[in-house]
């Protein structure tokens, strides 16, 4: 389980949401057997989806963030509920590329740069919300950053990190989301703006073993933070037989027909955990006649 807590400023003008997302994290990365730079990639990916999803009002809220930066790992999808419970897929789970000349693993370089940045809103209504802007670097967090400032004009701060040991295994995983809303007070941006730049890092913060609730009340240091809520959240796929059932169905008649005539049984995976489904040819001949 991972752990979200939201933290308010005493003037309400500043909200910062925090996670420890470690286990939800190690989740993935056992379902989806990816590279340890892609593990970093849809981690970090998994990781900023539940801030975001734990940010949405009401139950049914759905919220899809999308990454294509026509890097060698693809699209990278991550879908997270109002509570923050996520699944996500990527293109190419076993993509590599070398390390940086510090050793460290280049994110940016498996997601690319030439591309774009998608979060959908799904609350209830008619139509969804759908806002996209190119990215800026493939580093996710500013280009989530980036995206919070043009399309929702919110200013805001993201950082999202992952600790590995030495066998590439994690250790701990987690981030933070800083947001000023309005009526946006001068001087709070200025004390927010001067303990962004005296924190750790976040992979720091997370060596250290920061509980979400140390690192969103750091961040609000000086502004009277006290925290609103917290609660748990997981990764967690809600695919079925049903649903999948359902997915074969709207294929029509002739494609379903087709399928059967071609094997005794089709098999669908799930992108997001991996689950497999499998139906026989008289299934889906079946599924034609009621």
């Amino acid at each position: 389980m991972g752990r979200i807590v939201r933290a308010l400023s005493e003037d309400g003008g500043v909200l910062c949401s925090a996670i420890n997302s470690t286990d939800m994290v190690r989740e993935m990365a056992r379902l989806h057997e990816a590279s340890p730079v892609v593990t970093a990639a849809l981690g970090r990916m998994t990781t900023a989806a539940s801030i975001m999803g734990g940010m949405l009002k009401y139950e049914g809220d759905t919220l899809t963030l999308r990454i294509n930066g026509g890097g060698p790992c693809g699209t990278l999808t991550a879908v997270a509920d109002y509570r923050g419970n996520v699944k996500c897929c990527v293109g190419n789970a076993g993509a590599c590329v070398p390390q940086k000349p510090d050793g460290s693993l280049d994110v940016a370089g498996v997601i690319g740069s030439d591309g774009t940045l998608t979060v959908v809103k799904d609350m209830g209504l008619k139509e969804p919300y759908c806002g996209q802007i190119p990215l800026t670097s493939g580093n996710i967090a500013d280009d989530i950053t980036a995206y919070y400032a043009e399309s929702e004009q919110l200013p805001t701060v993201v950082s999202l990190g992952i600790i590995f040991d030495e066998g590439a295994q994690i250790e701990a995983a987690g981030g933070f989301m800083v947001q000023v809303v309005p009526p946006i007070s001068e001087k709070s941006i200025m004390v927010l703006e001067e303990n962004i730049k005296n924190m750790d890092s976040i992979n720091e913060m997370l060596e250290r073993r920061l509980t979400p609730d140390e690192i969103a009340l750091n961040a609000l240091s000086g502004l009277g933070g006290d925290v609103l809520d917290a609660w748990k959240a997981r990764y967690y796929c809600d695919c079925s037989r049903e649903r999948t059932r359902g997915i074969l169905m709207a294929l029509g008649k002739k494609e379903i027909e087709k399928l059967a005539g071609e094997q005794k049984e089709t098999e669908v995976c799930c992108h997001f955990c991996n689950k497999k489904y499998v139906f026989s040819a008289d299934e889906l001949l079946k599924m034609l006649k009621e």
